[in-house]
């Protein structure tokens, strides 16, 4: 994250947060996500930058993309009872989330001063409620097939992606075909990102790990689909018919199930698929250079080499 970015996400807490803890907390949080390998204003100002952008406002407009980002984590991690070591998973559950409050607040405001088109208030509203149903359905274990976990996985992730783009064009005059590039592309993008993340995950052995929640990941997805004993231990989980605790007395059994099962390599090919399809829209989309490059660079091209 870009120093001066930073400093617009810093204003915008003084600007609305007068009560001294609260403000300390946000700029706490701030300092915390700006430690993060990559980060989501990156992808706005390079959008802008690659469709033709020059304001001296792009900034401004990655910090609201920070924000945003920002409070999702938040409601993200309360959902999950995740990353313990967050500062907003280490203090009052309620100054948390008037903290998500305070940042989508902050980013409303913040948008309403650059007096924006205000259809553009529409078009945000409308990818973050979006992400929020592919959350809901995460949540309440809506999933029951490879094609939810695709749409699911578009809608919660995808969306993200799209609003980052959105920060980045939101200001310029863009062809209806280069969004609809650009939102193919973000959804592809959301997927390469969420199975890399669900892949890693399977492997994390702690209370947070996303099989023992249940949750219908690709790879959980396939071990439910096979009839074969040597998965019945996990089947037989998801079931409901032994409990996390009987679960994990048999740790090393199940794991030594996942590696052999072939779960893992079947989510790389799904993943590989995604990888392709990225390359595919991504020739397709009418951007400058060396802008388009560093788009591509920042968003999935680490993932091409992946086996």
């Amino acid at each position: 994250m870009k120093n001066e970015i930073k400093r617009h996400m810093e204003r915008m807490v003084d600007d609305y947060i007068y009560i001294e803890d609260l403000n300390a907390y946000l700029k706490a949080f701030i300092a915390d996500k700006e430690q993060e390998r990559g980060s989501w204003s990156e992808i706005t100002v390079v959008t802008h930058y690659m469709l033709g952008g020059q304001s001296a406002h792009i900034d401004r407009m990655a910090a609201v993309t920070e924000c945003v980002m920002l409070a999702l984590d938040i409601v993200d991690d309360l959902q999950d009872q995740d990353h313990d070591t967050k500062p907003w998973m280490q203090c009052p559950q309620p100054v948390a989330l008037n903290a998500i409050l305070a940042l989508l607040m902050g980013a409303i405001g913040e948008l309403g001063q650059l007096e924006l088109n205000p259809r553009l208030l529409v078009e945000m509203s409308t990818m973050i409620t979006r992400s929020v149903n592919g959350q809901q359905k995460d949540v309440t274990h809506f999933v029951s097939s490879v094609d939810d976990y695709l749409l699911m996985t578009q809608e919660k992730s995808g969306s993200l992606f799209r609003f980052a783009c959105l920060m980045g064009y939101a200001s310029l005059d863009c062809t209806a075909e280069t969004i609809e590039t650009l939102h193919d592309l973000a959804d592809c993008l959301g997927l390469i990102h969420q199975i890399e993340n669900d892949r890693r995950d399977l492997l994390r052995w702690d209370l947070k790990n996303d099989l023992l929640s249940k949750k219908r990941t690709l790879s959980a997805l396939y071990l439910l689909s096979i009839e074969d004993d040597a998965f019945r231990l996990f089947q037989d989980y998801y079931a409901g018919s032994i409990t996390i605790d009987s679960l994990l007395t048999q740790k090393e059994q199940l794991l030594h199930m996942i590696h052999t099962s072939g779960c893992i390599e079947y989510s790389q090919v799904v993943q590989s698929v995604c990888l392709q399809k990225a390359e595919e829209i991504y020739d397709q989309l009418q951007a400058a250079s060396p802008w388009k490059e560093k788009f591509k660079e920042i968003t999935y091209a680490s993932y091409l080499d992946i086996d």
